[in-house]
């Protein structure tokens, strides 16, 4: 990480302590776990860690493993642990309900099972398959939320709800993509099967399916509901099932 980005890190870190400490002193008895999930850390990758091992793991082994399995990923690629605070602080900025960075932090399962995936996606990556596919399964199993490792997705990525999303292999997502909940992504019957290219700065709401060989323009809007299998351009919404685009920037509607 530059040096920019670690004192931005820091000082998110540095606002979560904070605000941790406030909720202690204002409730002692909440104030306990606090104290065990944030205050304990040194910082956002180890807090991060054991809470997707507390989260993922239903035994004291399983916690350890899953949190073994994330410290040594962040360890190894402190990307990771960028991304994951461009995450929370796009909640923070989208959400007008959340005041800061605890919150999310603790109680969004959404953010949890998007580290959870990044954690997974490194495993994939550097040929440990099998414990890729564990995250991700527990992920579904205990979040609702199933990602292949597989899959590439930005940073500043929010799942909102996040119940029932399912990112197939090989999707791409971009960054600032805001996603709600029952979302599939996928590939579809053609053949040679493909997986969608969402761009950046896309917004994709409740129940949208978006299948096959296809790409979402940056800035699109996906409507409740919308099945996609066609491209959409920078831009436009997309309505419907089948999919129609509205709103379309000049240039877009007059092709």
């Amino acid at each position: 990480m530059t040096a920019a980005v670690t004192a931005t890190n820091d000082r998110l870190w540095q606002n979560i302590r904070d605000e941790a400490q406030r909720a202690v002193a204002s409730d002692p008895i909440f104030g306990r776990s606090l104290a065990e999930a944030v205050l304990a850390h040194d910082g956002l990758a180890a807090a991060l860690a054991d809470l997707i091992g507390h989260r993922l793991g239903g035994t004291a082994a399983e916690q350890a493993r899953f949190t073994g399995f994330s410290r040594d990923a962040f360890r190894d690629a402190p990307e990771l642990i960028e991304a994951a605070g461009r995450d929370l602080q796009a909640i923070v900025r989208s959400d007008p309900a959340i005041a800061g960075p605890l919150a999310p932090l603790l109680h969004f399962k959404g953010y949890v099972a998007l580290q959870a995936w990044r954690v997974s996606n490194w495993l994939w990556h550097h040929d440990q398959r099998d414990a890729a596919l564990l995250f991700q399964n527990e992920a579904s199993n205990v979040l609702q939320v199933s990602i292949h490792p597989a899959a590439s997705i930005g940073s500043s990525v929010y799942l909102d709800h996040a119940t029932g999303i399912v990112i197939g292999a090989n999707v791409g997502i971009g960054d600032e993509v805001t996603i709600l909940q029952n979302v599939s992504i996928g590939r579809g019957n053609e053949l040679p099967t493909r997986s969608p290219r969402i761009g950046s700065g896309v917004f994709i709401g409740a129940g949208a399916t978006i299948l096959g060989d296809i790409r979402i323009g940056d800035f699109a809007r996906i409507g409740a509901d919308t099945v996609v299998i066609a491209d959409v351009p920078n831009g436009c919404t997309a309505v419907g099932n089948p999919a129609r685009l509205t709103n379309c920037p000049e240039p877009a509607s007059a092709a």
